[in-house]
């Protein structure tokens, strides 16, 4: 039997009385408690999922994101934490009665150390303007997210993102120092800082990653590394995705480690060509664009070796070369892609599984399969470099036997991963959407103590329920998350 959560559609609301604690602790200003304001929040990326908070707080500092925790707390209700809701995996859902607290507002840079290589920033700050405020330095924040321009720092860290460079770099955890974040209870805690976690066990750490359901990270100690100086860009094309994705691991398996390794196939490649006109052949099955970073004198060697081995998989071409604006337009190409497929669908899912790189030819060979059985069209743009594959599935989001069907297909991609030794998700998070698969990744004592670690840190599952660990007895439906129904 169902549990409806959310109102009778077109019956009168009222506001929770919550609304007016905050408002009044808070001020107006920093409360949305209105149905029509708060249809914004009622998802995140991952658009079919839908549910509206009850309220969402806009604190603009640490001490207002504490404040507004105790007064949620006191009316029952739970709290789902939100940054620029990039995510894409239904990670700021309201499943239940809750109130969003958003960091949207928290977006200052306290402190920029370039001799000891760390930032101090808000949460709230969103990616690239970390990246352009230490433009003209010999430094850089690394992770690049394709959504930095919007994703926060928190959400980062939230999610452990990765992005296109993180094949050589590392994702968000090896370039986080400490977190300042708040508990159940409205105490804040320091983990880590600029000389980063210290003695004891890697809280900071443990919090990457925990997607929201330990608390609300409210401050960052940023890791800085030195900005390369030099580079070389390839864009290999090639008649056939299955030997691109066997280039992709040669060339690892070479010894090589490209600064990033990105594919697109044949549909994807005629979706960004259509919309942006960057010169890709329309014919071609797939493209690689690899870059590699260091030192000026060893960088040509390299790139020889990454184009003969190219050429030895049947590439039908191979461009490289240094020109730094041929280089940004092929990355724009690349961060453009989501945005492309806007021209032939209005909505779609991307998975997010990550697979041994020696077995990506059979992984997009399976994904094709699974569509065409589930009738959906689906395109491919993916860190190819460290096996982590998006299959983007297209269906129409008002026809609700094509979302089930594009829900059913995408399960079946993830638990196919696993199969042959994978993740279900390599940066995008858990969330809801992936919960049922968790079971398929985990054993149950697995599972059990993964539950410990978050009672131990959160009281009755205040922050964000039913996210990232399945809970016994209890199925979430993507498609109507403000309903719970029993297993």
């Amino acid at each position: 039997m169902f549990m409806q959560t959310d109102a009778t559609p077109n019956s009168p609301v009222s506001p929770h009385p919550v609304v007016a604690a905050l408002v009044a602790d808070l001020g107006a200003a920093q409360v949305i408690g209105d149905p029509t304001r708060l249809l914004t929040y009622e998802s995140d990326g991952f658009s079919i999922a839908k549910a509206a908070p009850v309220a969402v707080v806009l604190p603009q500092n640490t001490a207002q994101v504490a404040q507004a925790i105790n007064i949620i707390r006191a009316h029952g209700l739970d709290i789902v934490p939100r940054g620029a809701a990039t995510g894409l995996a239904g990670g700021t859902v309201s499943v239940t009665p809750s109130v969003q607290i958003s960091t949207a507002r928290m977006r200052q840079i306290h402190q920029i150390d370039l001799r000891n290589r760390w930032a101090l920033v808000d949460a709230g700050l969103p990616n690239l303007a970390l990246t352009d405020a230490l433009a003209g330095t010999h430094l850089q924040f690394a992770p690049d997210p394709s959504s930095q321009r919007a994703a926060t720092i928190g959400g980062n860290v939230a999610t452990n993102a990765g992005g296109v460079h993180t094949l050589k770099a590392g994702v968000t955890v090896n370039h986080l120092l400490g977190v300042e974040i708040v508990l159940a209870d409205g105490s804040v805690h320091v983990h880590g800082g600029p000389t980063g976690h210290g003695i004891g066990p890697d809280l900071t750490g443990l919090l990457c990653g925990s997607e929201g359901t330990l608390g609300i990270i409210t401050r960052v100690w940023c890791r800085l590394t030195p900005r390369p100086v030099a580079f070389r860009t390839a864009l290999a094309v090639f008649h056939d995705s299955a030997e691109a994705c066997k280039t992709v691991a040669d060339i690892i398996a070479a010894g090589i480690i490209p600064a990033a390794m990105e594919m697109m196939d044949g549909p994807m490649i005629r979706v960004v060509e259509d919309a942006f006109h960057y010169g890709f052949p329309t014919d071609a099955q797939a493209l690689l664009l690899i870059e590699i970073d260091g030192l000026e004198a060893a960088l040509d060697a390299q790139m020889d070796a990454i184009c003969m081995l190219a050429k030895q998989n049947n590439a039908r071409s191979v461009e490289a070369g240094s020109d730094p604006a041929r280089r940004t337009k092929l990355w724009a190409a690349r961060k453009s892609a989501f945005g492309a497929i806007g021209r032939i669908s209005p909505t779609y899912c991307t998975q997010d599984a990550c697979v041994p790189r020696s077995k990506l030819p059979q992984v997009i060979t399976k994904v094709a399969e699974i569509c065409n059985r589930y009738q959906l069209l689906i395109t491919n743009v993916f860190h190819a470099g460290d096996g982590n594959v998006h299959p983007i599935l297209v269906f129409d989001e008002h026809n609700p036997a094509e979302v089930r069907r594009a829900l059913e297909a995408s399960g079946e991609i993830l638990r196919y991963c696993v199969s042959i030794g994978g993740t279900i998700t390599g940066e995008h998070g858990v969330g809801i959407e992936k919960l049922p698969y968790m079971r398929d990744m985990f054993a149950p004592d697995d599972l059990t103590a993964m539950h410990r670690i978050r009672r131990a840190l959160v009281m009755n599952l205040l922050f964000n329920p039913y996210k990232v660990l399945p809970v016994d007895g209890v199925e979430i439906d993507v498609m109507h998350p403000g309903r719970r129904a029993p297993q």
